[in-house]
């Protein structure tokens, strides 16, 4: 029993150290809980203060490289905004003007389906060819000239002046009802049906210009007219719907021609009128020559008969010198030594050595070397 009783005591103060160790365990283990949570903490605190200023100074320098492009994308927002609104205002403009077109579109296409102003803008487009072909008024060609055929009076839009005297009759049509009709068709059938009408009116066309024999009224005129169509299209679509247009122009004696053509045959007979013009300078070139050799010859006859007369002098005179020294002055200085008089002694006459040169090339000029003033015509 004593020693359970000592082992039960050694157990109790066994129990309480080891109370007495956990206390102290868990005392120990709470200041180190405390004391790390208060380190923690404070790292804590630190690693966010300093996370903060960085992430600060990294949104400044973000802030610095992204606002310029931010500045940028705001003017390039103004711009597209300044720009929009502009093409929204010239798209107004241009659907106005589009509206004005296509009114003066159908206003003029209304105007041309009117006989008389086709015919207008026929001769206006006839006038601009020959301007460009560079030929003048009254000079290269004449503007509706009244003519008098066996069929009565006749009005060609032009005739041209060719060189040599001829003339070229020139007429100016615009069958353009069937054309416009054919742009304004709805389908494609209809425009063809429509470009067919137009061929066929520029054959009868064709037919009655052939029928008006202008070359009859016009002595000089080769026996064919030009039908001038002021349009490319006019002469184009009416060759495509009818190709024997221009060999039943030729049997009617007609020349179809478009605006190109008409350029390059009027461009033609400009230029045979500036070779004319060359040609008739030459021909007055030549006449002057030989009026101008023909005027040397002349002078180069006088020249020589006043050398022929000049060396007659000279001859005379030196005879005359000579007599006088052999005859006269001998007598002259006898009185002079006799002292009949004191005046200076008369000095010798000399006799003159330079004869006039003779012409060599008298001979080139169609005259005898010997010509004299009677061989020739006066000046």
């Amino acid at each position: 029993m004593a020693v359970l009783a000592y082992f039960l005591a050694a157990a109790r103060r066994d129990n309480e150290w080891l109370e007495a160790q956990v206390q102290r365990e868990r005392d120990a283990l709470g200041t180190m809980r405390e004391a790390f949570q208060s380190l923690a903490a404070d790292a804590l605190h630190n690693n966010r203060t300093a996370f903060l200023d960085s992430l600060d100074s990294r949104q400044q320098a973000f802030d610095g490289l992204v606002q310029p492009i931010a500045d940028t994308l705001k003017q390039v927002d103004v711009k597209l905004a300044q720009a929009e609104h502009q093409r929204i205002d010239a798209y107004a403009r241009l659907t106005e003007k589009v509206s004005a077109l296509s009114s003066s579109a159908e206003t003029l296409s209304r105007a041309l389906r009117t006989p008389a102003v086709r015919g207008r803008w026929g001769e206006m487009q006839l006038r601009r060819v020959v301007e460009i072909a560079g030929m003048l008024p009254r000079c290269d060609f004449d503007e509706q000239p009244s003519l008098q055929g066996e069929n009565g009076r006749l009005r060609p839009d032009l005739v041209v002046h060719v060189p040599g005297g001829k003339q070229i009759v020139v007429d100016a049509k615009a069958p353009l009802e069937a054309f416009l009709d054919a742009q304004a068709a709805a389908d494609d059938e209809m425009r063809a049906i429509k470009l067919q009408a137009h061929a066929r009116q520029v054959r009868d066309h064709m037919d009655k210009l052939g029928s008006k024999a202008y070359w009859e009224a016009l002595a000089q005129s080769p026996e064919f007219v030009v039908m001038f169509l002021p349009g490319e299209t006019l002469f184009s679509a009416a060759l495509q719907n009818d190709l024997s247009l221009i060999e039943h122009g030729l049997t009617q004696r007609v020349l179809l021609a478009s605006p190109i053509t008409l350029i390059a045959l009027l461009t033609t007979v400009a230029h045979s009128w500036r070779q004319e013009a060359l040609t008739e300078n030459f021909r007055e070139v030549a006449a002057l020559g030989r009026e101008l050799y023909e005027r040397l010859a002349i002078f180069a006859g006088h020249l020589n008969e006043v050398r022929k007369r000049l060396d007659g002098a000279v001859q005379s005179y030196n005879q005359a010198a000579g007599s006088l020294e052999s005859r006269v002055l001998v007598t002259a200085r006898r009185m002079k030594d006799l002292k009949v008089t004191t005046a200076e002694e008369i000095p010798p006459a000399e006799s003159i050595d330079t004869i006039p040169r003779v012409l060599k090339q008298m001979n080139l000029m169609g005259l005898p070397e010997d010509a004299t003033a009677e061989d020739v015509e006066p000046l």
